[in-house]
């Protein structure tokens, strides 16, 4: 069983739509189907997307390649974050399109910090 930063359960319907709309968001990021400006959305990885229980809204965790101006390109997203819900409006199909809120992916920082721990630890 998969367990929220809450505690509770995840439901499968979200792990299912999470992926739909995982799958949808790299498509269209290494398509550049989503014209962002100052944006090359190519160089742009999603790595997780967690769906709310209700389904209408989408925290989708981004990793720009490179790791070189993320907090930037990340605020980039946010700001043009309608322009890519237009363009996943037409790739998905679901009854109500959720919200998407764009977060840098953390969980590669936190592993490698964890790594150099343990190195040290076994030095």
């Amino acid at each position: 069983m998969i367990v929220n930063n809450q505690g509770k359960p995840i439901s499968q319907r979200q792990l299912r739509v999470g992926e739909v709309i995982k799958q949808a968001l790299s498509n269209i990021f290494s398509r550049g189907e989503a014209k962002v400006p100052n944006l090359e959305t190519s160089l742009i990885t999603v790595t997780e997307v967690r769906m709310s229980p209700d389904l209408k809204t989408a925290k989708v965790y981004v990793l720009p390649l490179g790791g070189t101006d993320s907090e930037e390109k990340i605020k980039i997203l946010k700001d043009f974050s309608f322009l890519i819900r237009k363009v996943l409006s037409k790739k998905v199909d679901l009854k109500f399109l959720p919200k998407v809120f764009f977060v840098k992916d953390e969980s590669f920082d936190y592993a490698e910090k964890i790594e150099k721990l343990i190195k040290q630890a076994n030095k």
